[in-house]
């Protein structure tokens, strides 16, 4: 009986000693969301508690070494809240305007709240209590709780690698910028042909679905969603596929405008160079004009006598002939020796008018002989017309 006793005192002693109690060990929460952690202490103490929340962050620092990066883990310990003496304070931390107790001390509940959470928010979270007069066993007074806040996947990107055309491969992939955890995909293509695709054609992890042999009816809108713990997100595209024709009529027209546009390059060429030698040539001729001497021209009277001149020198001419065949011709005058002596008692020629020696006319009797008609010659003035 004393035995029994002893062991209800011992009991009751323990039951009576100070210890931190945690709903939960690990809590789950979406960015922008609030997160609950809940706890509580139990004490037979009526005196005010110290209690504390201190938060554990883990921050990867990497530094490189040479060729390597290496991460280094480290931890960061902050008071968050205290309540101490009645009094609630909230620490200068970035979480300051947002956390809080969830329920009043006097209940023993010192549940903590965070309001928007995010992503930086995730970490370890420690509750101490301390009462004056109250018993407490190492380590019975402390809770430990830790968060993690997900992040839903950021809007993902739907791309098509290669050319969809009838008898090709293509690749459509797909890919979040953000997402905690690692967000999955998946394809499928919406109606009327409802299809959904597996691996190995399908790659959940990285996002893409091959898609081999393409034919006319594989066309339609295929729709990829990125999906983790937090949320889901989608994107879509458009897939035509072209039939080998369309490539040939394509082609066709590519080349034929290619060949418009060589022969238009062609023929303007070629105008051009002709245009470009007949401007030099015709600059060489007018060269060449320009260094030849213009010759003088011969005025009109000289180029058309008088008919009276043309009868006169006609007759003339006749006349001269006419004798020297009846006497022969004189031999030269030797131009050394002078003329020759006349004979005594001989008349000499007239003298000259204006420097002009007056024309002998034969004798009519002589050209009587030789069977010449007799012409009136009319006299020159000395002015050389004729009168």
């Amino acid at each position: 009986m004393v035995a029994l006793l002893a062991l209800a005192a011992l009991l009751g002693v323990s039951s009576a000693a100070l210890e931190v109690h945690v709903g939960t060990g690990a809590v789950f929460s979406v960015e922008g969301q609030q997160a609950v952690l809940p706890a509580w202490f139990t004490s037979h103490s009526q005196k005010k508690p110290y209690v504390t929340w201190l938060l554990d962050k883990e921050d990867a620092d990497p530094f490189q070494v040479g060729t390597w990066v290496i991460e280094v883990t480290t931890w960061e310990v902050a008071k968050i809240l205290t309540y101490l003496d009645g009094v609630v304070k909230v620490e200068e931390t970035e979480l300051k305007p947002r956390l809080g107790f969830l329920y009043p001390l006097l209940t023993h509940n010192i549940s903590l709240f965070i309001n928007a959470t995010q992503e930086r928010d995730s970490g370890q979270y420690m509750c101490t209590v301390n009462v004056v007069d109250d018993v407490t066993s190492t380590g019975k007074n402390v809770g430990v709780i830790n968060l993690t806040v997900l992040v839903p996947p950021a809007l993902p990107t739907c791309r098509l690698q290669g050319h969809p055309a009838v008898g090709t491969n293509i690749t459509l992939s797909c890919s979040s910028e953000k997402g905690k955890p690692q967000p999955t995909y998946q394809w499928h293509r919406t109606a009327p042909t409802m299809q959904v695709f597996f691996p190995p054609a399908q790659d959940q992890a990285k996002g893409t679905l091959k898609l081999t042999n393409l034919s006319l009816d594989m066309a339609g809108v295929y729709v990829c969603k990125a999906e983790n713990r937090a949320g889901s997100a989608e994107c879509s595209i458009l897939l035509e596929v072209h039939s080998s024709s369309a490539n040939a009529v394509i082609a066709g027209a590519v080349l034929g405008s290619l060949g418009a546009l060589a022969t238009v390059i062609f023929f303007t060429r070629r105008m051009v160079g002709y245009r470009r030698k007949k401007r030099d040539s015709q600059e060489e001729v007018a060269n060449e004009i320009k260094e030849d001497a213009t010759a003088p021209k011969t005025p009109m009277w000289a180029r058309s006598p008088p008919a009276d001149a043309v009868s006169k020198t006609s007759t003339l001419s006749s006349l001269a002939s006419a004798r020297e065949r009846t006497y022969g011709a004189h031999p030269p005058l030797d131009t050394h020796r002078g003329p020759p002596p006349r004979p005594a008692g001989r008349p000499g020629p007239p003298p000259a008018l204006n420097g002009t020696p007056p024309r002998r006319h034969p004798n009519p009797p002589t050209l009587t002989r030789v069977g010449a008609i007799p012409v009136m010659v009319p006299a020159q003035s000395r002015a050389g017309s004729l009168v």
